[in-house]
């Protein structure tokens, strides 16, 4: 499962469809977003991209089963 980090969600997610990128979205191509969040500023999204990427697969898992 695939956590990053970007000003253009959707010009971001199109490169990695088309298999550009860092060497697991190469190899892992994303179907679809599953979740996003929007941050006033960089520095506060970089802390909660890292705490995110700090979860368990399976905690990633229940988060986006828990979302409305």
């Amino acid at each position: 499962m695939y956590t990053g980090f970007t000003n253009d969600l959707e010009k971001r997610f199109a490169k990695h469809k088309e298999g550009k990128g860092s060497k697991y979205v190469r190899s892992h191509k994303p179907e679809k977003i599953v979740f996003s969040e929007k941050y006033d500023n960089k520095i506060e999204a970089l802390k909660r991209e890292r705490e995110i990427k700090d979860w368990t697969h399976d905690e990633k898992i229940k988060f986006i089963e828990n979302q409305p």
